[in-house]
């Protein structure tokens, strides 16, 4: 199998890079850089999505598409921030469907990332796929994101939009920042900790890109979370019993919002989101519950 990924030096590129190359699958990543120690066995190209589409030999012949590139969400969103989170998620996809569509054979599936952002701040409310969009900016950019996407089926593609939640992991992505005040014992819940948590590790968002891969019926939105979202408050106790640590303190809403501005919401919101079309494509997640989840990573 031929796989194309954009951000595949990332977090959870390199993470699946390594995976494919394993089984003997040929990959080429798109990055905006070349990193060291990057897969030898990867062919790279150079893809900066504010230059234009991607390069036409990247995309030449292969079997599947995985989209994954994006500026990072978590940090203080400045409006040029906003521009950069906004632009490399909707024109970069825009850009790379357009190089799709100038394919003699395009990829027969594209695999995207979107994010639980889709759905804004709901509280106690269950939500799947089938569940309406929410407000707000990241809500309103995972929109236009997905619409992108979902263009590459006028080129009889097969789309999945995977929406993915909090990944943990080891080396990276939200784990990598909440570690050290916890192992400073001055980790603690995040307002008022009631808001819902919608997280995965890392092995099982893998797992489910090569779900939608693999899965022939599986298209559209595919929630990327675990089927057992957590409290803030029950989140926050796990990892500090994880790490042996006290979990005495809470950090004020007006606190967070003065540190991270309007990128707060992404951390007082609340989203109770189930897998459900995971489930129903009869995916075993190896993480279901937080404890083992967390004991894997850092036990």
């Amino acid at each position: 199998m031929k796989v194309t990924i954009t951000g595949g030096t990332g977090f959870v590129g390199g993470r699946l890079v390594a995976q494919l190359l394993a089984e003997g699958h040929e990959v080429r990543i798109l990055g905006r850089s070349a990193k060291t120690g990057i897969a030898p066995k990867a062919e790279f190209y150079l893809w900066d999505a504010a230059q234009g589409e991607p390069p036409l030999e990247s995309l030449a012949d292969c079997d599947v598409v995985v989209h994954l590139a994006g500026e990072p969400v978590a940090q203080r969103w400045s409006p040029e921030i906003r521009r950069r989170i906004r632009s490399s998620r909707v024109e970069g996809t825009r850009l790379l469907v357009d190089a799709l569509g100038r394919m003699e054979r395009p990829s027969a599936v594209l695999v995207t990332a979107s994010a639980t952002g889709f759905y804004g701040d709901r509280g106690d409310d269950e939500l799947t796929e089938e569940s309406q969009p929410g407000g707000g900016f990241l809500a309103e950019v995972c929109q236009a994101w997905e619409a992108e996407a979902e263009r590459a089926q006028k080129l009889g593609i097969r789309v999945v939009r995977l929406r993915t939640g909090v990944v943990l992991g080891v080396g990276g992505g939200a784990l990598r920042q909440m570690l050290p005040p916890f192992k400073m014992f001055i980790g603690g819940q995040l307002g008022s900790g009631r808001q819902w948590m919608p997280w995965i590790h890392i092995d099982d968002l893998t797992g489910l890109i090569r779900l939608a891969i693999e899965t022939p019926g599986l298209k559209g939105a595919v929630n990327g979370t675990a089927p057992n979202p957590a409290r803030n408050t029950e989140f926050t106790r796990v990892l500090a019993r994880t790490l042996h640590r006290p979990a005495l303190f809470t950090v004020p809403e007006a606190a967070l919002k003065l540190l991270f501005g309007d990128m707060a919401e992404i951390l007082l919101g609340s989203q109770r989101v189930l897998p459900e079309a995971a489930r129903r494509a009869r995916y075993r997640f190896q993480f279901p519950d937080l404890g083992p989840a967390l004991k894997n990573l850092l036990g």
